[in-house]
C-alpha cells in the first residue's frame, strides 16, 4: 500500500508539473515577429534621412514656402507652437505662413538626439529662427515624432518651445 501511495503521488507530481508548462505559440503566416528575412531597422540610415529633411525644411523657410513646409507633416500630422492651439491638417501650411509673416526669414534645426525604432522616430533638438539680416527672433528646443510615409519620414508630431524670456 506505501509503494502504491509512493507511485500515485510520484505520477501525480509529473503530471502537475508537466501542466504547468506554458504551451507552445503558433504564430500565424502574416506575424511580422515571425519573418526572419525583413532587414533590421538602421538607425544611422533613418538619422541621415532626418538631417536631409530638416536642410530641405530650412531651405523651404528661406523661401518663405508654407506649403512646402507643410508638406514635411504625415495626414495626421500635429504642430504645437508656444501659446496657441495645436495645428492639424491644412492648418499646419497657415501656422508656418503666420510664422513668416511675421518676419521669420529662416530657421537653423540641430538634432542633438534621435531614437526610436521602424514604427517611430523621436527626435530632440534645438532651434533659431531668424529674421532680416539673421536677427535671431528666437531660439528654443524641440521634440519631433516622426512616422514612416511611402519609403520616408513625415513628422507626426512637432512641438517647441522658447528657450527665450518672455516677453512683458
Amino acid at each position: 500500500m506505501k509503494k502504491y501511495c509512493i507511485l500515485l503521488l510520484i505520477t501525480g507530481s509529473i503530471c502537475f508539473i508537466t501542466s504547468c508548462q506554458q504551451a507552445p505559440t503558433v504564430k500565424a503566416p502574416n506575424d511580422k515577429m515571425s519573418d526572419t528575412t525583413a532587414p533590421a531597422f538602421d538607425l544611422a540610415k533613418a538619422k541621415e534621412w532626418i538631417e536631409s529633411d530638416n536642410k530641405k525644411f530650412e531651405e523651404e523657410m528661406k523661401k518663405g514656402d508654407s506649403n512646402a513646409l507643410a508638406a514635411h507633416y504625415g495626414p495626421d500630422a500635429w504642430l504645437m507652437f508656444d501659446n496657441s492651439e495645436p495645428m492639424k491638417g491644412k492648418d499646419i501650411t497657415s501656422g508656418w505662413g503666420g510664422a513668416i509673416r511675421a518676419g521669420v526669414k529662416g530657421i537653423k534645426v540641430t538634432t542633438v538626439d534621435l531614437t526610436g525604432n521602424a514604427e517611430l522616430l523621436v527626435e530632440t533638438g534645438m532651434y533659431e529662427m531668424m529674421g532680416n539680416d539673421n536677427k535671431i527672433l528666437d531660439k528654443g528646443k524641440y521634440v519631433v515624432v516622426w512616422k514612416p510615409e511611402n519609403g520616408g519620414w513625415k513628422i507626426y508630431r512637432d512641438i517647441g518651445n522658447s528657450n527665450m524670456p518672455m516677453k512683458k
